[in-house]
């Protein structure tokens, strides 16, 4: 049968931070490669950008021949 004892605050906070301390170690743990990643995937968009841009403004310019009498 199950015990009536009373769950003080100082309880809660000490099962909070157990459970809490393994997502924090892997979050550190990670970190590194996700800030990389980050920045590899940005500059991947900033260059399929480019290109793309690139390639629309070379086919809407106008080839102007000027020819000498």
């Amino acid at each position: 049968m199950a015990t009536t004892a009373k769950i003080s605050r100082d309880d809660l906070e000490a099962k909070l931070r157990e459970m809490s301390g393994g997502v924090e170690e892997t979050v550190e743990a990670t970190r590194p490669m996700l800030i990389s990643s980050a920045v590899a995937g940005v500059l991947l968009v900033a260059l399929v950008a480019y290109l793309l841009g690139r390639r629309r403004g070379r086919s809407r310019s106008a080839v102007i021949e000027i020819r000498r009498v």
